[in-house]
């Protein structure tokens, strides 16, 4: 597939991963559709940066939690550009047990409406314009915690309401490349533990202990925490150089979800 002159829209790009992966498909040639709601500190430097992109864009601030304004806001972007060939849902909200403690009513109904239901909506919303553009492609970002749930190393970041949305978006990814196909290709990118989702540039990471930090990264087989580029480079060879996969889940945890204990030598055997 190439990109160049494709219209994405980016769900979550005022900072972190959003706005890496936008930037990312910037370069490539595609403009934007790049939406925002929380994060207001965040605004000035996603208009400078992706201004200085010299990308064709189209910033806008949506609350994806109230569905009645989807179909709305995929119109502005049908409008503005006359087609959508991508859509990267980048949404989630995940309650850290080191910082929210046990679950109230209202914060998990945050995250499921935030994880499960907006992108629910976004979807049904782009999916005739996806089809219509002939070589559409949605990509979905997720986590490992719909594997690993809250347990182990990352028993304080992962909480199990979190964990299950997670498991649930993979539902939708398996469901809706049945809905695409053959016009429409779903890909999912299950992520680890990533410096601006659950790492070193999160407020909870900064409440982990030394010893839990460590406990995570030793668990981990790459001994590292990922970046945005890492993301943005799945996503660039899920739209560009995976034509023949759909209803896939790249997982993309530096090995977390193996675990970093050592293999053992091989024993010499009795034979």
């Amino acid at each position: 597939m190439s990109l160049a002159g494709k219209t994405a829209l980016v769900l979550g790009a005022v900072k972190g991963i959003g706005k890496g992966v936008g930037l990312a498909l910037a370069d490539a040639g595609v403009r934007l559709a790049l939406t925002h709601y929380d994060w207001e500190e965040s605004l000035d430097a996603m208009r400078r940066d992706f201004a200085a992109s010299g990308a064709d864009h189209l910033i806008l601030r949506t609350n994806l939690l109230d569905t009645d304004t989807i179909s709305e806001m995929v119109d502005r972007v049908i409008d503005r550009f006359g087609r959508l060939d991508i859509l990267v849902n980048n949404i989630e909200r995940g309650g850290w047990p080191i910082v929210h403690g046990a679950y109230t009513r209202d914060q998990w109904d945050l995250e499921m409406a935030t994880t499960l239901r907006a992108k629910q909506w976004v979807f049904t919303a782009a999916l005739p314009h996806l089809k219509a553009s002939g070589d559409g492609v949605v990509v979905n970002i997720s986590s490992i915690a719909g594997i690993v749930g809250r347990s182990g190393p990352t028993a304080y970041i992962f909480n199990e309401g979190y964990s299950a949305a997670n498991r649930g978006i993979s539902l939708l990814t398996e469901t809706w490349a049945r809905l695409g196909a053959p016009e429409v290709r779903v890909n999912e990118i299950m992520l680890g533990i990533f410096d601006t989702r659950h790492a070193r540039e999160t407020r909870g990471w900064g409440l982990l202990t030394e010893a839990r930090k460590r406990a995570i990264l030793d668990h981990t087989l790459l001994g590292r925490t990922g970046v945005v580029d890492d993301i943005a480079k799945a996503v660039i060879f899920i739209l560009r150089d995976a034509p023949f996969m759909t209803g896939a889940v790249l997982r993309l945890d530096g090995g977390y979800v193996l675990g970093g204990e050592e293999v053992a030598p091989m024993p010499p055997g009795v034979v």
